[in-house]
């Protein structure tokens, strides 16, 4: 059985690894286009340049390290334990589509949990720090919250028998909409416009990260922009050029003092 585990999870890597190569690939052409064809300008001083890319990447990094070694086991633990709750006829490309809404859903109330529960804000409020968006903000989280959204969300994929295609196909899409969600690359008004009705874009996601609280408590949605029209989360605020980004409550920080923040005092 342990051999049979450590097999899938040696041949999911090699997924993994193809998942990594494309949304890295993808991100760098955004952050090409958003240095480009900036929507905002960008602010002087540390809020932006070299240091805030240091700290982000630095978390990534950080991250991609752990990913294989623990987020993929507990992943794939749970693809292999499916309690058998799924019908028979949801394969295919309706299976893989409704494993995205499902995941998607479920990643709706895990964000807005993160808002909500005391012990999460203290992990996910480290990506909330960094003063000024761009596509190195989406991959910007302390491992303790990658950790815990990997744990909670093998629960709904051994609950629901979730294959670890659709789990990857599902990984992917977050990776490749968070990067333009943050970046700062500049729309049209109309494409903006048609694409918020259904997905969440820039402006939406902008207004979550403005530093006025009420802001920054709303507009949880990752892929659709549905889920928070429907439960009433949705900011009546828009996007503008001068929109402060970050927390009013504190400044953000080193590496290092960014790792060990969840763990102090507060």
């Amino acid at each position: 059985m342990l051999s049979l585990f450590y097999d899938a999870c040696m041949n999911q890597q090699e997924l993994v690894l193809t998942k990594a190569l494309v949304v890295l690939g993808c991100l760098l052409l955004l952050f090409i286009a958003e240095q480009l064809l900036p929507a905002s300008p960008r602010p002087e001083g540390r809020k932006s340049g070299f240091p805030r890319w240091g700290r982000n990447l630095s978390l990534w990094g950080l991250n991609s390290l752990l990913s294989p070694a623990i987020v993929l086991p507990i992943t794939v633990f749970g693809v292999s334990h499916g309690l058998g709750w799924r019908p028979d006829w949801l394969t295919g490309w309706s299976g893989l589509i409704a494993d995205i809404l499902l995941l998607d859903f479920w990643i709706y109330w895990w964000h807005r949990a993160n808002h909500k529960v005391p012990l999460l804000w203290r992990f996910h409020r480290i990506h909330h720090l960094d003063q000024w968006l761009d596509t190195t903000s989406a991959v910007r989280f302390h491992f303790g919250e990658v950790l815990l959204s990997a744990l909670v969300r093998a629960v709904v994929i051994l609950c629901f028998g979730i294959p670890l295609m659709s789990v990857i196909a599902f990984e992917t899409l977050v990776l490749l909409m968070a990067g333009f969600q943050h970046s700062n690359l500049r729309l049209s008004v109309r494409l903006e416009s048609a694409l918020s009705k259904v997905l969440i874009t820039p402006s939406i996601h902008w207004v979550h990260h403005h530093v006025l609280r009420q802001d920054t408590d709303s507009n949880y949605g990752t892929i659709l922009s549905y889920w928070d029209r429907l439960f009433g989360s949705q900011s009546a605020n828009k996007r503008t050029n001068n929109m402060e980004i970050g927390l009013d409550d504190a400044e953000d920080a080193r590496f290092f003092q960014l790792l060990l923040a969840p763990f102090k005092q507060r």
